[in-house]
């Protein structure tokens, strides 16, 4: 089942994000190698392909055998285990299109 992660990030974080994101590159490399991740990356503050743009938080959109294996894969994400999220929430998603 197709599980939504949506994290949002302390505010001011943007350091910590930075050099926590080679460990949570890792954490997200066995989903990508089973083929179950479906989209990743950062929610930029604003509308802009600059990328000093500061970023306000992550979306990943990948495929769990329960809600609790997408829960538990979520807390054990190195940027979670450092503290950089204000919020997670993790929802059931049903891709539709295309």
């Amino acid at each position: 089942m197709l599980f939504i992660i949506l994290c949002t990030d302390k505010a001011n974080h943007g350091e910590l994000r930075a050099a926590t994101r080679p460990a949570h590159l890792d954490h997200i490399k066995p989903l990508v190698d089973a083929g179950r991740l479906i989209v990743a990356g950062p929610i930029p503050s604003e509308a802009s392909p600059d990328p000093s743009v500061a970023i306000e938080g992550s979306l990943i959109i990948a495929d769990f055998d329960t809600q609790t294996d997408a829960e538990q894969w979520a807390v054990n994400d190195p940027y979670a285990l450092a503290g950089l999220f204000e919020s997670v929430t993790i929802k059931p998603y049903r891709k539709a299109l295309p």
